[in-house]
């Protein structure tokens, strides 16, 4: 018998990640906190305001009712936005049973604090219980009609992210796992920052040389600051890293991009926050990915010209002109020799 998957989130992602396990066959249940909001989504089989178009499979209920949502699942796969993870995880740490797993699908950095989404987990639960991160090229319109879908899952406990992974893999969404979950997260949180930059660049109307450059000059920042940080190298050229940063910078399904865009055509943050009308991860994550930067000594100055025209202290103008006026380098620093080595 399969086992049962609550989803805790019914925005876009968690409704589509709920769709793609009914559809494996798990029994799904989403939860999310507006008791007419689900009831009208369980009665249309559909989250009509969040992800239209997506029918859900039989094996999937929406339902308000957390304490049953917890009480009812194997386990937890949690979808909320980055900023109100420690409150859901505080909100269920008293209804979860021993060995109930939890799986985090946030992409973001705690405000103020700048941990890691397993960092926040483990500040929480220590190691107590399985969980995993979930992260990789992925918008939620395209996981929910089923088009070809890659992600990638990190653990420390690989028997439980390849688990989750084969629970999730097939018909078309292909789900590899790792252990490197600081690579993963760093990948996942800081590529929404350089979204809002290219998407600032092309508002503007500087070319797909700058767009280029710019995507590659932001993998290297992520780079830097997540090898500083611990991680393998090899994560951030993968799905986590180099797939959701090429994503998020050129689609115009992501918010992210989409800000920039509405920045670059003279929208303060909140205007366009309100005409994305979801939320805008990199726009919370940005200051905190300074911060981090700031105490690894990692050179980010992308992250801190988007910085600047998020806190107001540069235009999008000035923004650019710092960026392309930064001294001649090299793009790679030179290998040290090792003394004595051949």
């Amino acid at each position: 018998m399969n086992p049962v998957t609550a989803v805790l989130g019914a925005g876009s992602f968690g409704t589509a990640l709920a769709i793609q396990l009914a559809r494996r066959g798990a029994p799904t249940v989403l939860w999310g906190r507006d008791p007419e909001r689900l009831a009208a989504m369980q009665q249309a089989r559909e989250n009509v305001q969040y992800l239209p178009g997506c029918p859900f499979p039989a094996k999937l209920r929406a339902h308000a009712d957390l304490d049953a949502a917890v009480a009812e699942a194997d386990e937890l796969l949690i979808a909320t936005p980055s900023h109100v993870l420690r409150a859901t995880l505080e909100r269920i740490e008293p209804l979860l049973r021993d060995g109930q797993g939890l799986v985090a699908a946030c992409k973001g950095l705690e405000p103020h604090s700048g941990l890691l989404v397993h960092e926040v987990i483990e500040s929480i639960y220590g190691r107590s219980r399985p969980f995993a991160v979930l992260s990789g090229p992925t918008f939620a319109k395209e996981v929910g009609i089923g088009l070809p879908t890659a992600v990638t899952i990190a653990a420390h406990d690989q028997s439980f992210a390849e688990a989750f992974a084969r629970r999730l893999h097939g018909d078309g969404f292909r789900a590899y796992w790792t252990e490197d979950l600081t690579g993963v997260e760093v990948g996942g949180a800081v590529k929404n920052v350089m979204a809002i930059g290219v998407g600032i660049a092309d508002g503007m109307g500087l070319g797909a040389n700058t767009r280029a450059a710019l995507i590659t000059r932001g993998l290297a920042e992520i780079m830097r600051l997540a090898t500083a940080m611990g991680a393998k190298a090899e994560t951030l050229m993968g799905l986590a890293g180099m797939g959701d940063l090429v994503l998020t910078c050129t689609d115009n399904q992501s918010r992210n991009r989409r800000m920039g865009l509405l920045l670059a055509q003279g929208k303060s943050v909140k205007e366009a926050i309100a005409d994305i009308r979801q939320v805008v991860e990199g726009v919370k994550a940005a200051p905190e990915v300074l911060r981090l930067a700031q105490r690894y000594g990692v050179d980010m100055p992308i992250t801190a010209a988007v910085c600047g025209v998020l806190e107001g202290r540069l235009s999008v103008v000035e923004a650019v002109r710092a960026l392309a006026t930064r001294p001649a380098k090299a793009e790679a620093a030179p290998e040290r020799k090792v003394p004595g080595a051949g």
